[in-house]
């Protein structure tokens, strides 16, 4: 009986401490999506937790440092200087003027900290006018009539 005993609570400790590292790693996960204008409102404890923010990168902000890029996010108005200390190289999308979507937590200077940037790509892709990939109109798509075509087979 003293051997059950022990091995219950064995097991017991053993389910417990699962559970609050399940519950731990749950708060620690959770990252809530906030707009620039929000950011302003939020009060207390709101304003310390990671969260995620979107915008635009305002034209001529991206400055790179050693260990980190500075940056400001504009949208809605608002703008908001943001500085990435992550260590993911940023994507070559991540470029003026481009959407993007950064995770951290603001500080009380005003000042965002992420730690993750991810750049919008367009959900479409074009080719220039003119480009390379283009077909001019004077041009005939099909071999002219009255020709042959030789094959190197």
């Amino acid at each position: 009986m003293q051997k059950r005993a022990k091995f219950g609570i064995g097991i017991g400790v053993i389910v417990i401490s699962m559970a609050c590292l399940a519950w731990l790693g749950y708060g620690e996960s959770k990252t809530y999506y906030h707009t620039l204008a929000e950011l302003d409102g939020l009060k207390g404890s709101a304003r310390n937790q990671h969260m995620r923010v979107g915008g635009t990168v305002e034209a001529g902000s991206i400055h790179r440092m050693t260990g980190r890029v500075d940056f400001v996010l504009e949208g809605e108005g608002k703008a908001l200087p943001v500085s990435y200390v992550g260590s993911d190289p940023l994507p070559d999308t991540f470029v003026d003027k481009s959407q993007a979507l950064i995770e951290g937590k603001p500080t009380a200077e005003g000042r965002f900290v992420a730690d993750h940037v991810q750049a919008k790509c367009a959900s479409k892709y074009e080719a220039a006018p003119g480009g390379p990939n283009t077909t001019p109109s004077d041009q005939p798509k099909t071999a002219p009539t009255g020709t042959t075509q030789r094959s190197s087979m």
